[in-house]
């Protein structure tokens, strides 16, 4: 059974959580702050992660951030469930490694989505390869490595997390059009189709196995 290990404090966002996974077939696990929140990701190993980001002990971005320090607990996909819907506070928690970011109020759909998108992801790096501990806190090894203009690596960088046209648009401040147009000229400059090649060769990057 998939495990998920939900790192929240209020007590009614928990029992919504764990009601709508478990109706879906998966088994949570709960941890009510950050220290609790890390020892439980390491001790247990779930197979995602949704943890809020403000917390007792300190802030999911601390529970992130030790995470992926961490060389098997590192790997495990983490979205954040939170109110603080500001670009800022997005980015930061993207440029930690989160995989995705729920903000508050968000449906039962959107909740489910989410998740399965991150574990398919997850299972696919692996069915790839993909195992290695991957370092998305700078696009500077895409941008030297790959030569690509800083710009055309940021996009890559989240590509390379799974995050869509619109996501990235949003995170970095362009149109989606404008994402689109730095898409073509790296899948040009790179000699590749498709976001799937760009994803395989920006992760072999981002793992210092290229």
């Amino acid at each position: 059974m998939t495990r998920i290990l939900v790192v929240e404090d209020n007590p009614q966002i928990v029992r919504s959580l764990e009601t709508i996974l478990s109706l879906e077939g998966y088994e949570v696990l709960v941890a009510t702050s950050g220290p609790d929140g890390v020892a439980a990701a390491v001790r247990e190993r779930p197979d995602l992660i949704l943890c809020d980001v403000m917390m007792p002990g300190f802030d999911g971005h601390e529970v992130l951030r030790r995470l992926r320090a961490d060389g098997d607990a590192g790997l495990t996909p983490f979205i954040f469930v939170t109110a603080r819907a500001e670009r800022a506070d997005q980015r930061a928690g993207m440029e930690l490694g989160a995989d995705d970011y729920l903000t508050k109020p968000f449906s039962r759909e959107e909740l489910l989505s989410a998740v399965q998108s991150r574990l398919e992801r997850a299972a696919a790096l692996r069915s790839g390869g993909g195992g290695g501990a991957f370092d998305f806190s700078s696009s500077e090894p895409l941008q030297t490595r790959l030569g690509l203009t800083p710009r055309e690596a940021e996009v890559l960088l989240w590509v390379a997390q799974g995050k869509s046209n619109a996501d990235i648009g949003g995170i970095l401040g362009m149109a989606e059009k404008t994402v689109k147009a730095h898409l073509g000229n790296l899948f040009t400059k790179l000699g590749i189709e498709g976001r799937n090649a760009a994803t395989v060769l920006a992760l072999e990057v981002l793992s210092g196995r290229r």
